[in-house]
């Protein structure tokens, strides 16, 4: 019999090989369930020891009814569907995976960018539509020198930094707390918000969803930037105010946009950015690979297993929680 109940609550994958070869050294089998709602959670969770969680809602309401819980992994960087204050108050671990697909995301923000930049998509479409002439593409302007602004300065925006760099862009960021130091190692200048819509001529963002990131890109900031602008999401898609990027759009405020996530996924049918040539949308695509998607599942069980073998996690997200919680560090 399993030592611990361990509940995976919801899932869209077709395989947990990674996650059984860390499991099956310490005895646990995996519960899987298909959660939805808040409800659902506690019917099917309440008396586990560990959940993995990809999009069911943990809740405060949710765990103020886990008996049992230790710890909560969640697959990937954000931790948006965990209400993490409750969880510490409770004593209960929430950890994610920080370094998650920084190739995948950093490499799908310079596509994303360099289509843009080069109108890749726009002729693409034009000569399967039959027209073989590069003037539909008019005016394409030289990368070199231009200035890549990044929202956020965590890890796939410094991944980021260093491959546009590649490409001879001037990069700067917009990050309240990242020390100047850790942007001048990698010759990127920090920069007010304000400062950095009214300076790039491409922006991406690279902030996780919260209460303080949610819509900070609206009409203010729409305004400030250059009407050559292109902005790139591969964060969160309510991180930007999608009336008002529309809006901008319609206005020719800016130039463009590439979006990887939308404020509501999947797309609406009548979403007037369906119908933008200068949009390009992909289905919330930017973390995957084979080896991304392995490496995840991986480190998201092996959060919960340091947790059970008595370990503070790699990946600990509320750090305050060991006033409550007292561990092992991992040598």
């Amino acid at each position: 019999m399993s030592p611990f109940k361990v509940v995976v609550t919801d899932y869209e994958y077709s395989t947990f090989a990674p996650e059984r070869v860390v499991f099956d050294k310490l005895g646990i089998e995996l519960t899987f369930e298909q959660c939805n709602t808040e409800d659902d959670v506690i019917a099917t969770c309440k008396d586990a020891d560990a959940l993995i969680n990809q999009y069911a809602p943990i809740t405060g309401k949710v765990i103020e009814q886990l008996d049992n819980c230790k710890v909560i992994s969640r697959y990937g960087v954000g931790f948006n569907t965990i209400d993490v204050d409750a969880a510490t108050a409770k004593g209960i671990i929430v950890a994610n995976v920080t370094d998650y697909c920084l190739d995948e995301v950093s490499n799908h923000t310079m596509a994303l960018l360099l289509s843009f930049a080069r109108k890749v998509t726009l002729l693409n479409n034009s000569v399967k539509n039959g027209v073989w002439d590069f003037k539909v593409a008019v005016p394409i302007y030289r990368l070199q020198g231009k200035t890549l602004g990044l929202i956020g300065f965590g890890n796939i925006p410094q991944t980021v930094a260093k491959k546009a760099k590649a490409f001879d862009l001037n990069v700067i960021a917009y990050d309240p707390f990242v020390a100047p130091e850790v942007a001048a190692a990698r010759n990127v200048e920090l920069v007010t918000l304000e400062k950095l819509c009214q300076h790039s001529d491409y922006l991406s963002i690279h902030v996780p969803l919260n209460e303080q990131t949610e819509g900070m890109i609206s009409r203010k900031e729409f305004a400030l930037m250059k009407k050559e602008a292109f902005i790139i999401n591969t964060a969160r898609g309510p991180i930007i105010d999608e009336r008002a990027l529309i809006s901008s759009l319609q206005a020719g405020e800016i130039a463009g946009a590439g979006l990887d996530v939308l404020e509501t996924e999947p797309i609406v049918a009548d979403n007037p950015l369906l119908a933008m040539d200068n949009v390009i949308l992909n289905p919330h695509s930017a973390f995957y690979s084979v080896e991304a998607e392995t490496e995840l599942k991986r480190k998201t069980a092996e959060n919960v297993a340091d947790v059970l073998s008595g370990y503070y996690p790699t990946y600990l997200v509320n750090k305050s929680v060991k006033n409550k919680v007292e561990l092992k560090n991992k040598l």
